[in-house]
């Protein structure tokens, strides 16, 4: 009887071996699937975060075909359709999308940059920070230049008559908000945008700005569609 209960008892013992073993794998290849689909989810949620944050794509930098009187090298601010324009010879221009001032705050005129700087410090105006405090805001009165600063990368500063209007075309930390009324009067850029331009505007370039209701754009430029093999081979 003994040498039969042996072999049952190993027989019994290697099935729970091997069903705990079965059980085991596939309790981890299960938390596997499980870790990846959830890790798939977060890429997806991440992607989908980005993908809103990103500018709408008309807003995507372009060259375009333009009749202007303006000589090439100025820049054309039309703040009622959020572009920017930088005067290229032979009827073409670079055109951005732009973020400008929400309501109350939009202006025009002509004025030039006086002065440019990379990764700008900010110093917001004394009436900015007085009229955010009365909203419960608190703003500092300075923050050093980076990829956390409000200007961003790069900031062209507006002149008239040789004096700081204090309004700028700058960078930002907030992509998403170019092509909307966002601003207290200056002119957003996405970060690579406003290198871009950076690099093609010198101090003293001229600068239209167009009120927002665009009455008087017809005045200075007319767009005649966009150049799309300069565009796509970055002509």
């Amino acid at each position: 009887m003994k040498k039969l209960v042996t072999p049952l008892l190993m027989a019994g013992f290697l099935v729970v071996t091997i069903a705990a073993t079965i059980f085991v794998a596939g309790s981890a290849n299960a938390f596997m699937r499980d870790e990846t689909l959830a890790r798939q989810d977060v890429a997806t949620d991440v992607s989908t975060v980005a993908q809103a944050k990103r500018p709408k794509p008309e807003y995507m930098r372009r060259k375009v075909r333009i009749d202007t009187n303006e000589r090439p090298g100025t820049i054309i601010i039309d703040t009622g359709r959020k572009y920017l324009y930088f005067v290229e010879n032979n009827g073409r221009a670079i055109r951005y999308g732009v973020g400008v001032g929400r309501d109350g705050f939009g202006w025009s005129g002509t004025v030039k940059v006086g002065r440019k700087a990379e990764w700008p410090d900010w110093r917001p105006p004394a009436s900015m920070i007085a009229r955010e405090r009365r909203k419960g805001r608190h703003i500092p009165s300075y923050v050093k230049g980076g990829i956390n600063n409000p200007l961003g990368a790069r900031a062209l500063y507006l002149h008239r008559g040789g004096r700081d209007t204090i309004y700028r075309i700058h960078g930002t930390n907030q992509p998403w908000t170019i092509g909307q009324n966002m601003s207290s009067g200056c002119i957003r850029m996405m970060n690579k945008d406003v290198e871009h331009l950076y690099k093609r505007a010198p101090i003293g370039s001229k600068v239209i700005v167009i009120g927002p209701n665009s009455k008087s754009a017809s005045n200075y430029y007319r767009e005649k569609g966009i150049d799309i093999l300069a565009t796509l081979f970055n002509r």
